[in-house]
């Protein structure tokens, strides 16, 4: 499986959603432009996700076994070796073209507005979800150059009026001719803070996104666990 990666620093500037996006943008509204812009209200403590009615049906489950200073490129490691890390079970969704593994001990749920999604037993702020809406352009260059692309996605489609976006880390991988990118950032608001990792990509004529965070505070603490979960996200052809 080929696979190679390019990490790149990012220094944000903080500032809050008031970029006049309207609520309830249309799917084909959203598709208008070449970087996904819309909104809902929403609390504090969850990313806004731009998504297509219908797409919240739960699907099959299926346990399966088996900012950086320097430019990177390095082989596959044991997730992209099709090896599942111990402590990590296997979503795979084969009618919707893709898959990612989540920790064992989670268990799913339904979030709005998004295809799959899991999350801790305990602290339901840490999860995974995923969601995809249909679009015409074949691969994440076509939305534009990264930089400007995350920028907007962090602050304009994720973050909620009374947040701020602070952008920590972008990276760029191909896998078998399919490109993804990666990025860490936070969204704090006057009394709450919560870390992400974001995956994106484009296949089957759908724009994919996969989001995995936690509360602030404990994003030191299982920050690289849910690393994990980001990378193992894959599109498959259908």
């Amino acid at each position: 499986m080929a696979f190679s990666s390019l990490s790149i620093p990012f220094v944000s500037k903080p500032f809050t959603n008031n970029l006049g996006v309207r609520i309830g943008t249309s799917p084909a509204e959203c598709l208008a432009v070449s970087i996904t812009k819309c909104s809902k209200s929403c609390s504090s403590d969850e990313e806004t996700q731009c998504t297509v009615s219908g797409n919240c049906k739960r699907r099959a489950l299926i346990l399966g076994i088996g900012g950086a200073l320097t430019v990177n490129s390095f082989p596959a490691g044991p997730l992209l070796a099709e090896v599942k890390p111990d402590n990590y079970s296997m979503f795979v969704d084969k009618a919707d073209g893709y898959s990612y593994y989540y920790p064992s001990d989670w268990r799913d749920f339904d979030f709005r507005g998004h295809d799959s999604a899991f999350k801790d037993r305990y602290l339901q702020l840490q999860n995974v979800r995923l969601s995809f809406i249909p679009t015409e352009k074949s691969d994440i260059h076509d939305l534009g150059p990264m930089e400007e692309v995350v920028e907007n996605l962090v602050n304009n489609v994720y973050s909620a009026p009374n947040q701020i976006g602070d952008i920590l880390s972008m990276q760029e991988k191909n896998i078998d001719g399919r490109n993804y990118w990666t990025f860490e950032y936070i969204l704090t608001s006057p009394n709450f803070a919560r870390a992400a990792f974001a995956t994106i990509a484009i296949g089957n004529g759908r724009y994919y996104t996969l989001i995995v965070g936690a509360n602030n505070r404990r994003w030191r603490r299982f920050r690289d666990r849910l690393k994990v979960v980001a990378d193992s996200f894959t599109v498959m052809d259908i």
